[in-house]
């Protein structure tokens, strides 16, 4: 029972926004996970970018602020690990990633 009640008045406990914002943020890892499902020609190359920026600018962000953010690091390593995914099928729908054919020279 101590142990709970030092989580629930700590930091970075469910009184704070340090606990609420990442779980908050974990319907974004969801949603990209969701999204696996659809086709790669639905997923938009420039808000799957946008979302790779910003979680990796609030890695740093988690990491940086004091006291350390531990969940909402977890949270945006994850949304950074689905979205790098999603980015990847949607640049190899659109041919950025196809391995390209050598042509015959004729010698």
């Amino acid at each position: 029972m101590a142990s709970f009640r030092a989580f629930l008045n700590s930091p970075v406990g469910p009184k704070t926004t340090h606990f609420w914002g990442p779980v908050a943020n974990w319907g974004f890892v969801i949603a990209g996970l969701v999204d696996m499902q659809k086709p790669p020609e639905m997923i938009s190359g420039n808000m799957t970018g946008v979302m790779c920026v910003y979680s990796g600018l609030f890695m740093r962000f988690a990491w940086m602020v004091q006291p350390r953010n531990y969940l909402l690091l977890a949270c945006h390593a994850s949304n950074e690990t689905v979205q790098l995914c999603q980015l990847s099928r949607w640049a190899r729908a659109q041919g950025y990633l196809s391995e390209k054919k050598e042509e015959a020279s004729p010698q």
